[in-house]
């Protein structure tokens, strides 16, 4: 089986395709100065993008882990914008926990699986 990599840097590769499946890197918000809200807006564009280009959409996803800066203060309003956004009759696997974000202003980040 084949392995496709896209957006691919020294490090890490943003989408990667084997087997009829998405994996997503780690997605973050473009800007880290707004709030939970504006950050989770961000990220679940980001991720449309990305299953876009890999034949993908997120009526497909299969599991989603979300790291929150802040459980406690975050977790109501990535709900908000979650549950406006996730497909209807198609919601997927999820875990939600709380992380240590690689910078301050970062309240939240999600790695994707989706079907191609």
């Amino acid at each position: 089986m084949s392995v496709q990599r896209l957006r691919t840097e020294a490090r890490f590769s943003e989408i990667v395709i084997h087997n009829n499946t998405v994996y997503l890197a780690g997605q973050l918000a473009d800007d880290y100065s707004g709030d939970i809200v504006q950050q989770t807006q961000e990220t679940l564009a980001n991720i449309d993008r990305f299953l876009a280009e890999a034949g993908s959409d997120k009526s497909k996803i299969l599991s989603v882990t979300i790291f929150l800066k802040d459980m406690e203060r975050d977790y109501y309003g990535l709900n908000q914008v979650w549950d406006a956004w996730v497909a209807p009759g198609a919601a997927p696997a999820r875990a939600c926990v709380e992380a240590k974000m690689y910078k301050p202003e970062v309240l939240v980040e999600m790695t994707v699986v989706a079907a191609q």
